[in-house]
C-alpha cells in the first residue's frame, strides 16, 4: 500500500500484536485521537505496542549498523503495513525513578537552565571563582556537598530509636539495637566486665555512660569468665557501641534482613553543612535576585516564576531560557499519551487538556490512550477496542467522531461516556468507632487533627499536593504499624519522621495491609502466577504426575528458579537482557527456550495435554477451567476473575504490568485468604489508569472488604468512587504550603456542600446525575 502525501490519515493493516485481531483502522493526523476499552481490551497494544513501535523501529533503522543488530533482537510490533505514520514521542504513565536524586526540576531539564543562569548570570561574593554549571548540581563531584554526597540528607542512629523504653535494664534488653542470640549475650558480659551495671535501668546510667555505649568508637576487649549456662571456657570479648554495631551492619552486611533490622534505629536528618541543599559552600553563596539556587529549587514553581521574570543581569536574559523551553516543546512530533488521573479528575483535567489543545495547535497528532470520560470527550476522533479483555477484546468496536460511539451498545466505553451505565449501589453504612489523629505533622501537614471512621469504607480527596498520600501512605500507616510492632515495609521507610501528638482507636486494628501500585516484582522472573501463591499448587500437581514420579521429579523440578528444570541460557526467566548502550536496556525472548522457561526434560511432563509452560501461558480465564479440579488454584484464579484480571496471562513477568494491574493483584492475593480480625486497607489511588467499568469491579470488592468488618481508607480522585464512599476526608485547599488541612470531613453529600473545597462543586455534580 503506497501512500498519499496529502492523505491525512495514518493508516494501520494487520495489526496482531498481543490480543489484536488482525485489525484493520485508520485514524486522523493532525487530531487529538483517544483509544478507549476496558482494561487488556488492547487498546495499548494498539497505541504503544504497534503504532509507537513502529516509529521507534523506523526510527532506529537510521542507528549504526552495530547497533541495529542489537535492535534487532528486540523485534518488530506484529503488523503488515502503517502509513502516514509520523516521527513519534511516548509518553506513558510510568512512576518516576525512585532515586532520592531525581527531582521536578531533573525531570523536567529546568534545573540544567537554572544552573546556567546561576554560573553565568549570579551575583559571586568578592574575589570567588566563576564556577561552571555543573558546580550547581548536587549529582556532580564539583557541585555536590563532600558530607552528605549531594543527597541533602545523613543518616545517623537516635537515642529513642536505639532505646525505645528507657525504663530497661541492659540484662533485660534495653539497647535494642544491639543483636540478639549469643553476641547481644556476649556484649552484655563485656560491659559488665567493664563495670557498668546491666541491672540498672537505663534511665537511672549516668549520661556519660549512656552515651559512651550507644555513640563511642572505642572498642575495648574484656577477658569473659567462663560461665556454666553459657560457655565452658574464657575468652576475650570485644565491645561495639550501639551505633558502630548499627553502621557496621549497613555497611558490611550481606543480609537483606539485618540490613532491615538496622535501619530501625537509623533516622534522616538534613546535612548539617549543606542544610538539605546537597550543594557545596562555593555553590550557595552564589545568588540571583537575591536568592540562592537552593532557595529557588525550594520554592513552589509560581513564585519561582515570578522570581525569574524578565530580569536582565550581566547580559543574561531570564527570557531567552523560556523562549527556549517554548521552541523545544512545539517541535513537530507525534504524541503517544497516557494520561493519569489528578484530584479531583475533573477539576485538574481541564489544566491537561489546555496543554493537549496547545500541542495540537502546534502541529503535533496527539494519539491518548485513556479512561477519563472528560478527556475522551474533547477529543476529535475515538478508537474504541473491546468489548472485553485478554480472548475477549481485540477488536476495534468504533473509530470515528466521538458522537458516533453512542450507538455502539456493545462497548463498555459507551455506556459510561454517555451515561447509560448502572452506579455501583450499596446502603451507607454506619462508623464503628473512630480513628482520632491529632498533631499530625508530616511535610506540608502541620499540626493537623483528623477523625478515621472505623468499618466503613473513606475516600481522601483532595487537590494534588494537598497531603493526602501523605496522610495515608505514611502517616495512618506508620501509626497503625508502630502500634502493631511491625517493621517497615520499605527499609527506606525507616527514615520517615512522622510526628503524631495524640493517636487514639488504634488498638481495634489487628492488621494493616497497603494495596499500591508498586510493581509485584522488577525482572522478568516475578509474575503473576508465583505473586499470588497459585503456583505452587501447579507445580504439586506435575510432580504428582506418573511421568514425574516416574523420573523422579519432585516439584521443586518445575520451579524456574532452580537450576535442575530452567532453561540455563535465560535463567529461568524466558527473557534475555539486551544492552542497547545508548538507549535504555530491553529484554527479548530466549533464543534457547524461545521464552518457555524451562529445558527440555522438564517440558516433556504434562497434565491434561499441557506442560507447565503451557500452563503459564494461558489466561486466567482459560486457567480457571484448566485447573478447576485444584481447589487452592481455582480459588486464587476466581478471586482474579472477579478483580477483572481473567485476561492476564499465568506468567506475563511483572515488567509487562501496569501499576493498576499490579494493584489489584494484589487485592486479589488479599482476597483469596480466610482471614478473621479487624484489618486496615490503605490505597493510594487505586482506580488510576482504570476503565470505569473495572473501576466498577474494583469497587465492589473493595465494599466486600468493609462488609467483613474490616476499615477501607482510599486516596483518591475518581468521582464515581467518591460518591459511593460512606465518608470523605477532603484536604487542600490547595497543594504545597496552601494545602495540608482538613477542609471537610463527612459523607459525600455534606463534603460536596462544603466551601472552600476544590472538590465540593465536581462532587455536587456528579451526585445530582444519580
Amino acid at each position: 500500500m503506497t501512500h498519499d502525501a496529502t492523505d491525512p490519515f495514518v493508516h494501520v493493516r494487520g495489526a496482531g500484536e498481543n490480543n489484536l485481531r488482525n485489525v484493520d483502522v485508520d485514524v486522523p493526523q493532525d487530531a487529538m485521537v483517544a483509544f478507549t476499552g476496558v482494561s487488556g481490551s488492547g487498546k495499548s497494544s494498539l497505541a504503544f505496542g504497534t503504532l509507537y513501535a513502529e516509529a521507534q523501529r523506523r526510527y532506529f533503522e537510521s542507528v549504526a549498523p552495530y547497533a541495529r543488530r542489537l535492535l534487532q533482537q528486540v523485534g518488530a510490533p506484529h503488523v503488515q503495513e502503517i502509513t502516514g505514520l509520523p516521527p513519534a514521542v511516548a509518553l506513558q504513565q510510568r512512576r518516576g525513578s525512585p532515586s532520592s536524586r531525581s527531582t521536578v526540576g531533573t525531570l523536567t531539564t529546568l534545573s540544567n537552565l537554572l544552573r546556567i543562569l546561576y554560573s553565568r548570570a549570579g551575583t559571586y561574593p568578592p574575589r570567588a571563582a566563576r564556577l561552571e554549571a555543573e558546580s550547581f548540581s548536587p549529582n556532580t563531584p564539583a557541585g555536590a556537598c563532600p558530607r552528605c554526597h549531594g543527597l541533602g540528607v545523613v543518616h545517623d542512629v537516635a537515642e529513642d530509636l536505639l532505646v525505645p523504653d528507657p525504663s530497661l535494664s541492659i540484662r533485660e534488653g534495653a539497647i535494642a539495637a544491639w543483636p540478639g542470640a549469643w553476641q547481644g549475650a556476649n556484649l552484655r558480659s563485656v560491659v559488665n566486665g567493664l563495670g557498668i551495671d546491666i541491672d540498672r535501668p537505663w534511665r537511672r546510667l549516668r549520661k556519660k555512660d549512656r552515651d559512651w555505649l550507644l555513640y563511642t568508637d572505642e572498642q575495648p576487649s574484656v577477658y569473659i569468665e567462663p560461665e556454666a549456662d553459657r560457655v565452658d571456657y574464657g575468652y576475650q570479648g570485644t565491645f561495639w557501641s550501639a551505633r558502630k554495631h548499627v553502621m557496621h551492619v549497613l555497611a558490611d552486611s550481606k543480609s537483606e534482613r539485618m540490613r532491615e533490622r538496622a535501619l530501625r534505629f537509623v533516622r534522616s536528618v538534613p546535612c548539617p553543612a549543606c542544610h538539605g541543599s546537597g550543594l557545596r559552600s562555593e555553590a550557595l553563596a552564589v545568588t540571583f535576585a537575591g536568592r540562592s539556587i537552593a532557595e529557588v529549587n525550594a520554592m513552589p514553581l509560581s513564585e519561582a516564576v515570578e522570581l525569574l521574570r524578565p530580569v536582565r543581569r550581566r547580559g543574561a536574559d531570564p527570557r531567552r531560557a523560556r523562549r527556549g523551553r517554548r521552541r523545544r516543546r512545539t517541535a513537530p512530533s507525534a504524541i503517544g499519551w497516557r494520561s493519569a488521573g489528578a484530584a479531583p479528575r475533573r477539576a485538574t483535567a481541564e489544566p491537561l487538556l489546555d496543554v493537549l489543545d496547545r500541542l495540537k495547535a502546534a502541529g503535533n497528532s496527539l494519539f491518548v490512550v485513556e479512561h477519563d470520560m472528560d478527556v475522551v470527550r474533547r477529543a476529535d476522533w475515538v478508537v474504541d477496542i473491546g468489548p472485553g479483555a485478554g480472548e475477549g477484546g481485540g477488536r476495534v468496536l468504533y473509530s470515528g467522531p466521538v458522537a458516533g460511539l453512542e450507538r455502539v451498545e456493545e462497548s463498555a466505553t459507551s455506556q459510561y461516556l454517555f451515561g447509560r451505565a448502572q452506579p455501583v449501589e450499596h446502603r451507607p453504612r454506619t462508623p464503628h468507632g473512630w480513628l482520632r489523629l491529632s498533631g499530625v505533622s508530616r511535610h506540608n501537614l502541620h499540626d493537623v487533627s483528623v477523625d478515621v471512621p472505623l468499618c466503613v469504607l473513606t475516600a481522601v480527596t483532595g487537590v494534588s499536593g494537598s497531603g493526602k498520600s501523605t496522610l495515608v501512605t505514611q502517616v495512618l500507616a506508620e501509626v497503625v504499624r508502630g502500634h502493631l510492632g511491625l517493621a517497615p515495609e520499605e527499609p527506606d521507610e525507616a527514615h520517615l519522621d512522622v510526628d503524631v501528638q495524640d493517636a487514639s482507636g488504634v488498638e481495634s486494628f489487628d492488621r494493616l495491609v497497603r494495596v499500591d501500585q508498586r510493581p509485584i516484582g522488577r525482572t522478568p522472573r516475578s509474575n503473576l502466577a508465583t505473586y499470588t501463591g497459585m503456583f505452587d499448587a501447579v507445580r504439586k500437581l506435575y510432580a504428582a504426575t506418573d511421568e514425574a514420579r516416574a523420573r523422579g521429579y519432585s516439584a521443586g523440578r518445575f520451579s524456574f528458579n532452580v537450576p535442575e528444570g530452567r532453561c540455563e541460557t535465560c535463567q529461568g526467566e524466558g527473557f534475555v537482557a539486551v544492552e542497547l548502550l545508548f538507549l535504555p536496556g530491553t529484554y527479548a525472548p530466549c533464543p534457547t527456550c524461545d521464552g518457555a522457561r524451562y529445558n527440555a526434560e522438564t517440558l516433556e511432563v504434562t497434565y491434561r495435554g499441557k506442560n507447565i509452560a503451557d500452563v503459564l501461558a494461558l489466561s486466567v480465564d482459560a486457567a480457571a477451567t484448566f485447573l478447576s479440579a485444584v481447589p487452592s488454584a481455582s480459588r486464587s484464579l476466581e478471586t482474579l476473575r472477579e478483580v477483572g484480571l481473567g485476561y492476564l496471562r499465568l506468567g506475563q513477568p511483572a515488567t509487562e504490568l501496569s501499576g493498576g494491574e499490579a494493584q489489584r493483584i494484589k487485592l486479589a492475593t488479599e482476597l483469596q485468604r480466610a482471614r478473621r480480625g479487624h484489618a486496615l486497607y490503605l490505597l493510594d489511588e487505586p482506580t488510576a489508569g482504570l476503565h470505569p467499568a473495572d473501576i466498577a469491579l474494583l469497587l465492589r470488592q473493595l465494599h466486600r472488604l468493609v462488609d467483613a468488618g474490616n476499615t477501607v481508607v482510599l486516596v483518591e480522585h475518581d468521582l464515581d468512587t467518591i460518591a459511593t464512599a460512606d465518608w470523605v476526608i477532603d484536604l487542600g485547599p490547595g497543594g504545597g504550603d496552601t494545602g495540608g488541612k482538613v477542609v471537610a470531613a463527612g459523607p459525600p453529600a455534606k463534603v460536596a456542600r462544603a466551601r472552600g473545597s476544590a472538590t465540593a462543586r465536581y462532587l455536587a455534580a456528579r451526585l445530582s446525575q444519580s
